[in-house]
């Protein structure tokens, strides 16, 4: 099993890149191949699959897209391919907070994810990934500060609603539950 590779990308595709590390090339499947740099160093987070007809390595930029793709393919009916797209736009919190909501929808929009499997994800991952992702959510504070200040509210009021915001919703369920203490 292989942690992460580094080499230089040679070969962008539409699906994959291909990285060459000591004059061999490893053709990596990628959410996002166009988010690489052709003939730049890079350190790939890999995943190999392997099966009986396939050998595969799907690579991330960051272990946390990594850790998302592992829980993503543990989801009944959801395999390799159905979950690196899940992962093209690079929002891991994305994903969380749909799942941690319930919200079907978001889901669906990624390619070949229907209802059925959306309810699958949200039921096989709904409450198993906030707490890994908890230190995060810590930093989502100076993030909502910010939120809060672009719509006129003042520090000093936003320091004082920030203890009683909960540190473990997205950053979108932050910003509702301080404005709610902040309307008050």
């Amino acid at each position: 099993m292989y942690a992460y590779i580094k080499g230089k990308i040679v070969d962008i595709e539409s699906n994959y890149i291909v990285l060459e590390n000591s004059d061999i090339g490893y053709l990596i499947y990628t959410a996002n191949p166009y988010s690489f740099e052709l003939n730049v160093e890079a350190t790939i987070y890999l995943y190999q699959y392997v099966r009986e007809d396939e050998i595969s390595l799907y690579g991330f930029k960051t272990k946390e897209e990594k850790e998302m793709f592992l829980k993503l393919i543990e989801v009944k009916g959801l395999g390799c391919k159905m979950a690196l797209p899940m992962l093209a736009n690079g929002a891991v919190d994305g994903i969380i907070g749909a799942i941690e909501n319930e919200n079907i929808n978001y889901l669906k929009k990624f390619p070949k994810i229907g209802d059925k499997v959306a309810r699958q994800i949200i039921l096989d991952l709904k409450g198993k990934l906030v707490s890994g992702n908890a230190d995060v959510k810590e930093d989502n504070h100076e993030e909502l500060m910010e939120a809060l200040k672009s719509l006129g509210y003042k520090p000093a009021d936003i320091k004082k609603v920030l203890a009683n915001v909960p540190k473990s919703n997205t950053i979108e369920n932050q910003i509702k539950e301080a404005l709610k203490l902040l309307m008050r």
